[in-house]
């Protein structure tokens, strides 16, 4: 079911979003309108725990394609929470994918094994569904890709989204991860979905996602 425009809207923070408030507040509304100064910015002043440091650079990295967001990922050892290793995960992932072609499976298998820690200390966590199901579905089918396990993730993290906020998620970002495995799996659904999405008027990114696909 898609999710109604109301109900995204209601997700979306004030203007001067970043005024006096937390990460948590604001790094939904900055990177819904791919606003990447103001991803930056919550990044240097308002990014004061270990959390909100990592919600903020697993953002900016694919925003900027800047390398320097990679240079210091966090130790992984003695981390309990199911989202921090999840963010953790992906950080790595994108270091294997921006490195040397030598550096790909050692960063790619130090960052399959965090996600496997994140998932067992919470299967249900939105960020460990979400980097598991975007690895499910670029990941080549030899190395375990699977788009139909991808749509399936998808899914799941668009009920445990629904469900509760989740700070720098927003809800439309499950529909069009479901579109991109849909599209995969059948172009003429995929096209179909891809026009009610549009008809929603989705925030920035997501329409661009939408119109051009990474």
């Amino acid at each position: 079911m898609l999710l109604p425009l109301a109900a995204l809207l209601l997700t979306l923070a004030p203007a001067n979003a970043d005024a006096g408030s937390t990460v948590r507040d604001s790094l939904t509304y900055y990177y819904a309108r791919q606003d990447t100064s103001g991803v930056e910015r919550l990044y240097r002043t308002r990014a004061r725990t270990r959390e909100d440091r990592l919600l903020c650079l697993y953002r900016l990295y694919p925003m900027t394609l800047d390398e320097r967001y990679l240079a210091d990922i966090p130790s992984e050892e003695g981390v309990r929470s199911a989202r921090e290793l999840a963010l953790i995960s992906a950080l790595w992932a994108y270091r294997a994918a921006a490195g040397p072609a030598w550096r790909l499976p050692i960063d790619g298998r130090r960052s399959e094994r965090i996600l496997d820690a994140a998932l067992a200390r919470d299967p249900t966590e939105p960020y460990a569904l979400l980097v598991k199901g975007q690895g499910l579905f670029y990941k080549p089918r030899v190395f375990g890709g699977d788009v139909g396990a991808a749509r399936r993730t998808f899914e799941q993290l668009r009920q445990r989204v629904g469900t509760r906020g989740v700070p720098g998620i927003h809800p439309f970002e499950a529909e069009v991860w479901i579109w991109m495995a849909v599209r995969r799996q059948d172009g003429d659904a995929g096209a179909r979905l891809q026009r009610r999405l549009l008809a929603q008027n989705p925030p920035r990114i997501f329409r661009q996602f939408l119109i051009d696909p990474p």
